[in-house]
């Protein structure tokens, strides 16, 4: 009987663990299509609101920030490549290109590009 009860235990918990794993599959492909769709607004934005950027590292500077944005940012990010940019949009790449990690990445991709 125990015997009975381990098996059913241990296949129930396979089964939930295939519901999240499913679950984060699924959260992982929105994050994907998200960042891809944001990055028309960043690369708008870093065009227009940063002319310090030289015009061939402009990629590197999208790519960063889309790298470094947390999601609420990827979906106000794709929101703008929709809707269009507007300050709020260029306050999030602000935010964005302010972090560390930000600049880490600039770093090294930079240097790569030029």
């Amino acid at each position: 009987m125990i015997r009975v009860i381990l098996v059913s235990a241990a296949l129930a918990l396979t089964g939930c663990a295939e519901i999240e794993s499913a679950s984060n599959s699924v959260q992982t492909a929105a994050d994907k299509t998200g960042r891809k769709a944001a990055t028309s607004a960043v690369t708008e934005v870093i065009a227009i609101n940063f002319p310090e950027v030289p015009k061939p590292l402009i990629e590197s500077f999208t790519g960063c920030v889309i790298d470094n944005a947390q999601a609420v940012e990827v979906r106000e990010l794709a929101k703008a490549s929709v809707v269009g940019v507007d300050d709020d949009t260029v306050a999030v790449v602000r935010n964005a290109l302010s972090r560390p990690a930000t600049q880490d990445c600039l770093r090294e991709r930079a240097p790569q590009t030029l």
